[in-house]
């Protein structure tokens, strides 16, 4: 059990918080607060999903979501020795730069992890004029209507067909 004392605005002596997980359990281990909230070593739960996570890629200017990948351990790791992200490609079955083929590359300039340790945000500066192999700056260029129907929401950002062939994209 981890505790801490909350004021009351006003209304008598300091109450003890117990810090609860989602399921109501009690957290397993007594120094979450000071992992937790003021920062220190953090195991990323690759374990959840068959050794991946997902990778939310931010522009750090904006705020617009570009992207989203999955990482491993080593894609983490390279990401982080590079400050370029690199993602594990499930249809490929490896390692990802991207940008290895198109030139736009997107460079680290962030990296934080969900309260669970099992989603990473990317916030990066987009080195190229988009981050969707269709021609966007962001893979969430189509809004979804209430009908199932979508919305392109911007223009293309270049023309895919001079940048990728058939067989790479990134």
């Amino acid at each position: 059990m981890v505790s801490s004392t909350r004021r009351t605005a006003g209304c008598g002596p300091a109450r003890p918080v117990v810090w609860e997980g989602r399921t109501g359990n009690r957290l397993p281990y007594p120094d979450f607060q000071d992992q937790f909230l003021k920062g220190g070593t953090v195991k990323i739960a690759f374990e959840k999903y068959n050794g991946l996570v997902p990778a939310i890629v931010q522009d750090h200017a904006t705020g617009d979501v570009l992207m989203l990948g999955f990482m491993n351990e080593e894609a983490l790791a390279e990401t982080q020795r590079t400050r370029q992200a690199v993602f594990f490609s499930r249809s490929r079955n490896r390692l990802w730069r991207k940008g290895e083929s198109s030139g736009h590359l997107l460079k680290v300039l962030e990296l934080r992890v969900d309260c669970d340790s099992d989603t990473l945000l990317l916030r990066v500066q987009a080195i190229g004029p988009g981050v969707c192999h269709e021609g966007y700056r962001s893979c969430f260029f189509r809004r979804l209507e209430n009908d199932g129907t979508t919305t392109v929401t911007e223009d293309r950002a270049f023309d895919p067909s001079e940048i990728y062939d058939s067989s790479s994209q990134s």
